[in-house]
C-alpha cells in the first residue's frame, strides 16, 4: 500500500465506467468506484449515456461523489421510433449502441490526458468493448445480478442451439452449478425467442467473452456452486477471470435531513423488528386490483409496516424504470378509509423512501421486496428477511435462489388470475413477523449477514478478490 500512497494523484491509473440506465445499475458502479479511490487510489470517470435531462435527485447525488471520482453525461438518444412497450433490455442497449459514436470521443479524450488501465461496463454494456480494444486498455464487466444469472447467460447460447420450444414451458433448466429452475421462472428477456429482447440477450452474452475479467457483485458463501461453475476452467467453455466482490452497496447513508424525516421518526417509536417494509424497487410498479389486495392483506395481517407506494401501472411491471412518475397522487388508488384505519400500525410514503437507513433501523423485521439485488444484498448486510416478490427481468430467477436455494425469503402464491389475494397476504405477511417459518428463515438470514460481513473483512475473500484486481491494474499502469 506504501507505494501506491506515494503516487500522485495526476499519476494515479485512471479507471472508465460505463453503467446503463437504471439506479440499480448506477448505484453499485458508485460504491465499486468509491472502493477503487478510497481503497486502491485509482481515480475514477463515470460515463452516463441519457436519453434526456437528469433527475434533480440524480443531479445532486452525483455532484456528491468524493474526490477522485468525476462523471460525463454522453448526449441524449432519440427513441421516438420504438413503439411505447418495448421491453426493458432493448432499450437499454440501444441506449448504449445509440450513444457510441460521442463515447468514442469521450473515451479518446481520457486516454489522451489520463493513464487509463481499463474500461468497466456493466452487464449490457458489452458493445463498448470494442472501442476498449481500439484504444489498447483492458475490458472489464462489473456484474450487477447474481452469479446464478451470470451461469445462465454462459448457458444461454447452449440452451439456444439444444432446445426448440420456448424457454418458459420446460419444466426444469439445470444452470450449470445452480438449483433447478422452471422456465417460467427465467428472465423476462428470453421468454420470447422472437422478440427483440431475446436477440439483445444472445447478443450481450457471446460478447461478454470479449471480457479481461467479470466483478460479480456476490460472495462463494452466498452463491457458492454457482460461483464454482463460473470459475472452472476444465468445462471446455472459455469464460473471463472471476472476481466475486459483493456484497457492494450504496453504504453512504448521511444526510441532512435524517432527523426531519417522518419515517425515520415513527419507526423510532416502534417495537424492535416489528416493522414490515415494503419496496419494489425505483422500476416496479403494481396493477390497481393488485395494490388493492396487497393494501387490504396487510390491513387484515394487523402487523406494523412501511410502504413505500407508485401508482399503479395495469401494463407493464417496470412502469417507472424509464418514465418519471406522473403527477397522480399514489394515495388516491389506495381503498377508501385505508389510511385512516391502519394509521396506527402503518405509515405509507408515496414514491420514495430513504431504504438504507430504514433497512438499518432496528424496528424493521423484514422486507417485502420485488427481489432487485441491490435491495436483496441490503437486506442480507441488516440481517433482514424477506418477502419475494418479483416483477419483471430477472426478479423472479433471483425469487427462486432466495426462496428455495438460501431460504431466507418467504413467497406469496400466485392466483390463475395472475393475482396474489388478500388472504393469501395476510396469511405470509404474519407468518413472516411471528410464524415459526418466519423465525427460520431469519435465523438464516442472519448467517448470511455474518458471512457477509466476513467476506468484506481485511482477510476476507472480497476483499481479497478486489486487491488481485486492482493489482493487475496497476501493473498494467506502470508497462
Amino acid at each position: 500500500m506504501a507505494e501506491t500512497q506515494s503516487l500522485t494523484k495526476s499519476q494515479n491509473p485512471h479507471i472508465v465506467i460505463l453503467p446503463t440506465p437504471g439506479t440499480g445499475h448506477l448505484n453499485p458502479l458508485v460504491e465499486f468506484a468509491k472502493r477503487l479511490v478510497l481503497q486502491h487510489y485509482f481515480s475514477v470517470t463515470l460515463i452516463l449515456p441519457t436519453e434526456g435531462p437528469i433527475s434533480t435527485s440524480q443531479t445532486t447525488f452525483l455532484n456528491a461523489l468524493p474526490s477522485g471520482i468525476n462523471y460525463l453525461l454522453l448526449p441524449p438518444v432519440n427513441f421516438d421510433d420504438l413503439p411505447p412497450d418495448v421491453n426493458i433490455v432493448t432499450r437499454i442497449c440501444l441506449t448504449i449502441t445509440r450513444s457510441l459514436a460521442s463515447l468514442r470521443e469521450v473515451l479518446k479524450s481520457l486516454v489522451e490526458s489520463k493513464k487509463v488501465v481499463a474500461l468497466v461496463v456493466d452487464l449490457f454494456g458489452t458493445d463498448a468493448f470494442d472501442m476498449a480494444i481500439e484504444f489498447m486498455i483492458s475490458p472489464y464487466m462489473f456484474y450487477t445480478s447474481t452469479a446464478m444469472m451470470l451461469s445462465l447467460a454462459f448457458y444461454l447460447p447452449e440452451l439456444d442451439k439444444t432446445v426448440s420450444c420456448e424457454f418458459k414451458d420446460l419444466p426444469a433448466v439445470h444452470i450449470p452449478g445452480c438449483i433447478p429452475v422452471h422456465g417460467k421462472d427465467l428472465p423476462d428477456p428470453v421468454h420470447d425467442r422472437k422478440n427483440e429482447a431475446y436477440k439483445w440477450a444472445l447478443h450481450q452474452t457471446k460478447r461478454k467473452k470479449m471480457a479481461e475479467g467479470i466483478i460479480l457483485n456476490s460472495f462463494s458463501d452466498l452463491e457458492p456452486g454457482a460461483i464454482k461453475a463460473l470459475q472452472d476452467k476444465e468445462a471446455g467453455n472459455y469464460k473471463p477471470t472471476i472476481y466475486p466482490v459483493g456484497p457492494v452497496i450504496l453504504m453512504d447513508t448521511s444526510s441532512k435531513v435524517d432527523d426531519e424525516l417522518q419515517c425515520l421518526k415513527w419507526l423510532d417509536e416502534q417495537p424492535r423488528g416489528s416493522v414490515l417494509y415494503i419496496s419494489l424497487g425505483s422500476g416496479g410498479t403494481l396493477s390497481h386490483e393488485q395494490l388493492i389486495e396487497l393494501a387490504i392483506g396487510l390491513e387484515m395481517s394487523e402487523q406494523r409496516f412501511v410502504w413505500v407506494i407508485r401508482c399503479p401501472n395495469d401494463r407493464i411491471a417496470s412502469g417507472t424504470y424509464f418514465y418519471v412518475q406522473n403527477s397522480s397522487n399514489p394515495l388516491d388508488f389506495l381503498p377508501n378509509g385505508f389510511l385512516e384505519r391502519t394509521k396506527r400500525l402503518g405509515l405509507v410514503l408515496p414514491n420514495w423512501a430513504p431504504q438504507a437507513q430504514i433497512l438499518s433501523h432496528g424496528s424493521i423485521g423484514g422486507f417485502w421486496t420485488h427481489c432487485g439485488w441491490n435491495s436483496t444484498l441490503e437486506s442480507m448486510i441488516h440481517g433482514v428477511p424477506l418477502i419475494a416478490w418479483p416483477l419483471y427481468a430477472e426478479q423472479r430467477l433471483n425469487a427462486v435462489l432466495l426462496n428455495e436455494g438460501l431460504k431466507v425469503a418467504l413467497r406469496p402464491k400466485i392466483g390463475d388470475n395472475g393475482i396474489a389475494g388478500r388472504l393469501e397476504i395476510a396469511e405470509v405477511v404474519k407468518e413472516l413477523m411471528g410464524g415459526e417459518e418466519g423465525r427460520e428463515v431469519r435465523r438464516k438470514m442472519r448467517e448470511l449477514q455474518d458471512a457477509a460481513a466476513m467476506v468484506l473483512n481485511e482477510d476476507g475473500s472480497s476483499t481479497k478478490a478486489l486487491a488481485e484486481l486492482a493489482s493487475k491494474w496497476k501493473e498494467v499502469s506502470h508497462d
